[in-house]
């Protein structure tokens, strides 16, 4: 089940120090020798020449090529190199922060390698079927990533090579997305039909769950076997592990999950549990926000979940109020102490209580000397949790108790307006029906790929 690891989308967030893996082995070379005469150089050749006594005319006895790596697998004749994986590899490392330990890596490395053999798949399966993703576009994807980390391409190339990975990982990966998707919208989506009938039955249940619960879910999910279900266990089990200990879900979504969610970091959107398989729905029943579950058995392999935000369909949920905000922070200078720091906050919370609405906040940061910041059509669902908390219950003038660390200040909300929320409204016909589509999409897209990986031709050295 997952919480996306994104996508691209959601890469990630977290830099990361990698190590630059550049694995280049040259061929050998021959070792046959067919009766050449050595001929010694003369007084007017080079002083390296003359060191190293080589002869005038030289015969190469077979390639030696340093571009040459040594092949981790072949699919259908496309090389996976040890080096691939390692960059691979490096990108998930550096979207959490590196915090893995070495036999989670070689872990890792290995559904890495499943990975990157679906993508080989999938990219010669659209190739077979004359679809060809242009580089300019392929680079027009990698310039919005490079910009999600506030890069130009080249700092962003750059960046890469320092955590151990490379631009043409990047763009490998975003090829195959693209060509993948493209293929189903050819091959699958004219071939899926949802009728008014369907749609019509779905808003009907819609309404008649009013204010029951909602939930959005991300998901990742691992195709199994009964031969080698006992692994995708383990491997889900780690990346359960490996998210707890601060992992990005959106990023081992993106990286090992199989659904075609794996593009948005797993993100299923806001789903009830009717819509979801028995297995997971009776999860998600049982869970809170930010929870993590799995692995979950279901049809065709495991899942896990992560409840990323909860609501009751069709009803107005007090946490999609906007709010107009004032902010008042006060730094501690270098070398402040815990002691010290809680004295200026118990102070700082003091002057707060004399606040008498947003009109005063102003004039008290001016004379404590707090910096005061306005924001405005803040969504309270988007703030963390325990703020959510707190402001749910604030009205209009009042202000937060004082919250922030030593290194970063201390700072409170004060409350200048609430636009509540309004009530929900029912989906459209149309983005229900589009729901269905993707659903049956999806399915049909993991017996395809299912197919393509029973007949390709794999060797691993």
């Amino acid at each position: 089940m997952q919480p996306v690891v994104s996508p691209f989308s959601r890469i990630g967030s977290t830099a990361a120090k990698g190590l630059r893996t550049l694995l280049l082995s040259s061929a050998l070379l021959a070792t046959g020798v067919h009766g050449l005469a050595a001929q010694t150089v003369g007084d007017d050749d080079g002083v390296a020449s003359q060191q190293l006594n080589l002869p005038k005319d030289v015969t190469i006895f077979g390639k030696s090529d340093p571009n040459v790596r040594k092949a981790t697998a072949i699919v259908n004749g496309r090389i996976i190199t040890g080096t691939d994986v390692d960059q691979r590899l490096a990108l998930i490392l550096t979207a959490n922060g590196g915090k893995v330990s070495d036999e989670e890596k070689e872990r890792l490395r290995v559904q890495v390698l499943r990975n990157l053999i679906d993508e080989t798949l999938q990219i010669q399966e659209a190739a077979a079927n004359d679809i060809k993703v242009d580089k300019a576009e392929i680079d027009q994807s990698y310039e919005r990533v490079a910009a999600n980390f506030r890069q130009s391409p080249s700092q962003f190339d750059q960046y890469l090579r320092t955590q151990g990975s490379s631009s043409a990982s990047i763009k490998r990966q975003i090829e195959g997305e693209l060509a993948w998707s493209r293929l189903l919208r050819r091959n699958i989506q004219p071939f899926v039909n949802v009728s008014e009938d369907e749609v019509k039955s779905v808003v009907d249940r819609m309404n008649a769950a009013k204010g029951s619960d909602e939930y959005r879910i991300g998901e990742i999910y691992l195709s199994a076997t009964p031969e080698n279900q006992q692994q995708i266990v383990a491997n889900a089990r780690n990346i359960i592990e490996q998210i707890k200990q601060g992992g990005s879900f959106a990023a081992y979504a993106r990286q090992f999950s199989e659904a075609s969610t794996a593009a948005v970091g797993g993100d299923l959107g806001w789903v009830r549990p009717a819509q979801l398989p028995d297995e997971l729905a009776q999860a998600a029943a049982e869970m809170q926000v930010g929870q993590l579950a799995g692995p979950i058995a279901v049809p065709g392999g495991v899942s896990v979940i992560y409840v990323m935000d909860k609501r009751k369909v069709l009803t107005a949920d007090p946490r999609d109020a906007l709010l107009s905000l004032k902010q008042l922070s006060v730094s501690f200078p270098a070398g402040t102490t815990k002691e010290q720091a809680s004295a200026k906050a118990a102070d700082f919370a003091a002057q707060i209580r004399t606040i008498k609405g947003c009109g005063q906040a102003n004039e008290l940061g001016g004379r404590i000397g707090a910096d005061v910041v306005d924001n405005d059509n803040v969504k309270l669902r988007d703030l963390p949790p325990q703020l959510q908390d707190i402001l749910l219950n604030l009205q209009v003038g009042e202000a937060t108790p004082p919250f922030g660390s030593i290194s970063d200040g201390v700072r409170v909300l004060v409350v200048c307006g609430r636009d509540e929320a309004s009530s929900a409204a029912a989906p459209n016909a149309d983005q229900i029906m589009a729901q269905l589509e993707e659903e049956r999409v999806n399915k049909r897209a993991r017996i395809y790929l299912r197919d393509l990986r029973r007949d390709a031709v794999i060797d691993y050295n």
